[in-house]
């Protein structure tokens, strides 16, 4: 029988590696102006990686509680869900060279991780806790391709 560990690691992996094969247009976005105050932005990848490990252990947790019954399915999708909606982030941004549309696709992701987390949390707290940093990066993130609006008006 193969691990849950190595299955939920494996299809998130996956997911992203696909969904990273449409990064398009990444000059675009690298020459877009920053706001001054964003100095973390060498972080950011880091950050990133820390939150998908976090939203594994999440999904392994949460799949340890009750395989192979309906809700946890859905639980499973729901983390799906969340993956590729922060996955779409650069890809469609960059292909409509549309920051609004960045903006948009960030705070879509976030409440998509905040619906999944209230159900998750009531299968597992220590799995929901596991989704705490994706809501408190996310806003930031949105926040920041926000404010690069102003400083980059003809790529809203």
């Amino acid at each position: 029988m193969i691990p849950d560990w190595f299955v939920i690691g494996t299809v998130a992996f996956s997911v992203a590696a696909l969904l990273n094969r449409f990064n398009k247009n990444l000059r675009w976005f690298n020459r877009l102006r920053r706001p001054r105050w964003l100095t973390f932005e060498g972080a950011i990848p880091w950050i990133w990686i820390t939150i998908f490990i976090c939203g594994s252990i999440s999904a392994i947790l949460t799949w340890r509680v009750a395989p192979n019954q309906g809700e946890i399915w859905l639980l499973m999708g729901g983390y799906l869900l969340l993956e590729v909606a922060i996955m779409a982030y650069t890809p469609v941004m960059c292909q409509l060279r549309s920051l609004r549309v960045g903006t948009a696709i960030g705070a879509t992701g976030f409440f998509i991780g905040l619906i999944l987390a209230y159900f998750v949390f009531q299968v597992s707290e220590t799995a929901g806790a596991f989704l705490v940093p994706f809501l408190l990066w996310s806003p930031i993130g949105t926040y920041v391709t926000w404010a690069m609006i102003e400083l980059n008006p003809r790529e809203a």
